[in-house]
C-alpha cells in the first residue's frame, strides 16, 4: 500500500513538472510583445495614423462626386396668375363681347338698308356666326397658352456629376501629406517607447523571480542547517553538555527560518503572477524560468556600451520631439496656405426634371460645364500672421522640450553607468564576503561539533552565511537589472 501511494505521488510530481512551461528571458520578451494587452491601443494608433496618411496622399488626385435629389411639392409653381389664366382662357369671348353689346344699335342703324337690300341680312347673319366661331377659336388658343405655361413642378428631380482637380492649393496638400507622415512616424515611436517600457518591466519581473527562486533555495538550505543544528543540540542536551536555553534559542531561529521561507514562497508566487500578466499568460500558468535553478546567477551578457550621443540617436522620446518640431513647421505651412491663391479645375454635368432646355418638359435633360475656380483672400486683419505666430511659439516650445530631454537623458545615462559600476563592485565584494562566510560556518560547525564553540557563535555564523549568500544574489541580480536599465537609457533595449 505504501509503495502504491509513493508511486502515485511520484506520477503526480512528474505530471506537474511536465506541465510546467520552461521560458527563457528572450521568450518572455517575445511573448510580452506579442500578447500583452497594453500595447493594443498603441498598435491601433499606428494603424490609424498610417490610414490618415494614406488618405492625405490622395488629396492631390481628382475627385468625382454624384448628387441626386427628389422632392414632392404640395403646390405647383405657376408662372401666370389666376387673372392672366382667366383672360387667356376667354380671350375670344372678351374680344367679341364689345361687338355683341353694340350689335342691336348696328342692326337698328342698318335696318333701312336691309329693307332695300334683303340679301344683306343673310350676309350679316353669316358674319355673326363666324365671329362666334372666331371667338371660340381664340378661347381655345388661349387655353393652349395657359396649358403651355403650366410647369407641373410638384415632382422635381435632379442629378449632378462633379469632378474637381486641385491645381494649386497654396502648398496645403503637400504640407498635410508630410504632416500625416510625421504623425504616423510619431505613433510608431510611441509604440516603440511603450514596447521598451514593457520589456523593462518584463526583465525586472524575470530577474525578480530568479532572485526569489534563489532565495527560496537559500532559505531551504538555511532551514535545513538550523534543523540539523537543532538536532545536534538536542543530542547534546541529552548528554548534558548543552542547556535547554540553547535549544530554545535554536528552535526560535528554526521558526524564524520557516517564516522567512513562507514569505519568500508567497513573494515568488506573486512575482510569477506578475510575469505571467506581462507575458499575456493566465495568472495561474505554471511556468519555470531558464535561469531560475542556477546556483550562481552570474553576469552572462556583456555590459552595454554607449554614450549620451548614442541615446540621442536611439531613444524614441528624442525622435518624438524631433518629429513634433517638424510637424509644427508643416502646421505653419498649412496655416500660410489658407491665405494664398487656390486654383482648381472643375467639370461636371447636371440633369433636372422638369427640364427647362426646351420649355417645361417632364423629361430628364441636362447640360455639362467645365471651368477653373480661383480664390484668394484680400484682407483679413492680419489673421494669418497671428496664427503663424502662434504655431511658431508651439514649435519653440517643442525645441525647448527637446533640449531639456537631451539634458535629462544624458544625466540618466550617466546615472545608469554609475549604477552598473557600483553593482559590479558590490558583486565582487559579495563574492569575497561569501568565501569568508562559507569558511566561517565550516569552522563554526566543526568547532561546535568539538564543543569548543558555543551555540550562539554557531547561530551567528549561520546568520552571517545567510546574509552573505543573500547579498550575493541581490548583487548579481542588481547587475542584470543595471544592464537592463542602461540599455533602456541608451535606447537599445528593443
Amino acid at each position: 500500500m505504501r509503495n502504491i501511494i509513493l508511486t502515485t505521488i511520484l506520477c503526480l510530481i512528474v505530471t506537474v513538472s511536465s506541465a510546467q512551461q520552461l521560458l527563457s528571458l528572450q521568450e518572455c520578451r517575445d511573448m510580452a510583445l506579442l500578447n500583452n494587452t497594453s500595447l493594443g491601443a498603441s498598435r491601433a494608433l499606428v494603424t490609424q495614423r498610417v490610414a490618415e496618411h494614406e488618405a492625405a496622399r490622395i488629396n492631390a488626385l481628382p475627385k468625382v462626386q454624384l448628387t441626386a435629389t427628389y422632392m414632392r411639392l404640395g403646390r405647383e409653381l405657376s408662372i401666370l396668375n389666376d387673372g392672366q389664366k382667366d383672360a387667356l382662357n376667354h380671350i375670344g369671348t372678351n374680344l367679341l363681347a364689345p361687338l355683341q353689346e353694340r350689335m342691336p344699335q348696328f342692326v337698328e342703324a342698318i335696318t333701312p338698308i336691309l329693307q332695300r337690300f334683303p340679301d344683306l341680312a343673310t350676309l350679316i347673319q353669316n358674319v355673326q356666326g363666324g365671329a362666334q366661331q372666331f371667338a371660340d377659336a381664340l378661347n381655345a388658343a388661349g387655353s393652349g397658352v395657359v396649358d403651355a405655361f403650366r410647369t407641373d413642378t410638384r415632382n422635381i428631380g435632379g442629378a449632378a456629376l462633379l469632378l474637381t482637380q486641385p491645381i494649386y492649393m497654396g502648398g496645403k496638400i503637400s504640407a498635410y501629406n508630410r504632416l500625416t507622415d510625421y504623425n504616423a512616424q510619431l505613433a510608431a515611436e510611441q509604440l516603440r517607447s511603450d514596447e521598451e517600457e514593457l520589456l523593462l518591466n518584463v526583465e525586472t519581473a524575470y530577474w525578480q523571480v530568479v532572485s526569489l527562486g534563489a532565495k527560496k533555495r537559500l532559505a531551504e538550505d538555511y532551514l535545513e542547517m538550523l534543523q540539523h543544528l537543532e538536532h545536534d543540540v538536542e543530542l547534546m542536551l541529552q548528554n548534558e553538555v548543552a542547556t535547554k536555553a540553547q535549544l530554545l534559542t535554536v528552535s526560535v531561529k528554526v521558526d524564524e527560518a520557516q517564516m522567512t521561507l513562507l514569505k519568500v514562497e508567497d513573494g515568488l508566487t506573486l512575482s510569477r503572477m506578475l510575469l505571467c500578466q506581462l507575458c499575456g499568460l493566465p495568472l495561474d500558468s505554471s511556468i519555470q524560468l531558464a535561469d531560475e535553478d542556477l546556483d550562481d546567477v552570474g553576469t552572462i551578457a556583456a555590459d552595454p556600451v554607449g554614450t549620451a550621443e548614442t541615446a540621442f540617436d536611439q531613444r524614441p522620446e528624442i525622435r518624438q520631439l524631433q518629429l513634433g518640431a517638424l510637424m509644427y513647421k508643416e502646421k505653419e505651412n498649412i496655416v500660410a496656405a489658407d491665405y494664398r491663391p487656390q486654383i482648381a479645375l472643375v467639370a461636371g454635368a447636371a440633369f433636372t426634371t422638369p427640364s427647362l432646355y426646351n420649355g417645361f418638359e417632364k423629361r430628364l435633360r441636362g447640360n455639362w460645364a467645365i471651368g477653373v475656380t480661383f480664390s484668394m483672400p484680400i484682407w483679413n486683419w492680419h489673421e494669418g500672421r497671428y496664427k503663424r505666430k502662434a504655431v511658431r511659439a508651439e514649435s519653440l516650445i517643442t525645441t525647448c522640450r527637446l533640449q531639456d530631454a537631451k539634458e535629462r537623458i544624458a544625466l540618466q545615462v550617466q546615472q545608469c553607468q554609475f549604477r552598473l559600476t557600483e553593482a559590479h563592485r558590490r558583486e565582487a565584494l559579495s563574492k569575497h564576503n561569501l568565501e569568508r562566510a562559507d569558511e566561517n560556518i565550516r569552522i563554526a560547525n566543526l568547532g561546535h561539533h568539538e564543543q569548543v564553540i558555543t551555540t550562539a557563535d554557531v547561530l551567528q555564523a549561520h546568520t552571517a552565511w545567510l546574509q552573505a549568500h543573500s547579498e550575493k544574489i541581490d548583487a548579481q541580480v542588481e547587475v542584470r537589472l543595471a544592464q537592463t536599465a542602461l540599455r533602456k537609457a541608451l535606447g537599445t533595449l528593443r
